[in-house]
């Protein structure tokens, strides 16, 4: 049975920001690790592509877009 914890939306959104900032944070430092510019360039991307889903998980918990009202 689920516990109430698992039921509130809110509990898996905020884990899947946490795990999406903790990635996000450990492909910025790998950049600094790496000497290719073409995986320099992939982890940035990558960096800021999960950037964007961690603001779509927040904004989709304080409703601050349409789609999520």
């Amino acid at each position: 049975m689920a516990s109430a914890a698992d039921r509130d939306p809110r509990h898996h959104t905020q884990k899947m920001q946490k795990a999406l900032h903790d990635i996000r944070n450990h492909l910025r430092e790998d950049i600094q690790k790496v000497d290719e510019p073409q995986l320099k360039a992939m982890f940035e991307t990558s960096a800021e592509v999960l950037g964007g889903l961690e603001k779509a998980f927040k904004d989709y918990e304080q409703k601050n877009e349409k789609a999520w009202r």
